[in-house]
């Protein structure tokens, strides 16, 4: 799944439009790294955005769909 929608769909970012433009700015990192909108998400990769206040998450699970609840299951907060 693509990064800007992973973000979306967990609900880390609000918009999938505003993960879009973090990405490009280069405000959101993968393992270390810039990671474009269009980069695969994987189970383990460790996703950190630097949007208000910093977030660090480890990918649990990676689904198309999620409802409220469920979004949260998807990822770990690290600190």
């Amino acid at each position: 799944m693509r990064l800007d929608k992973y973000l979306k769909v967990t609900r880390l970012i609000k918009r999938r439009t505003i993960a879009n433009e973090a990405c490009d700015a280069g405000r959101v990192l993968v393992n270390g790294k810039p990671a474009r909108a269009s980069y695969d998400v994987k189970v383990g990769d460790i996703i950190e955005i630097g949007i208000g206040r910093p977030i660090k998450a480890r990918v649990l699970t990676v689904s198309e769909f999620s409802t409220k609840e469920t979004a949260s299951q998807q990822y770990e907060l690290l600190s």
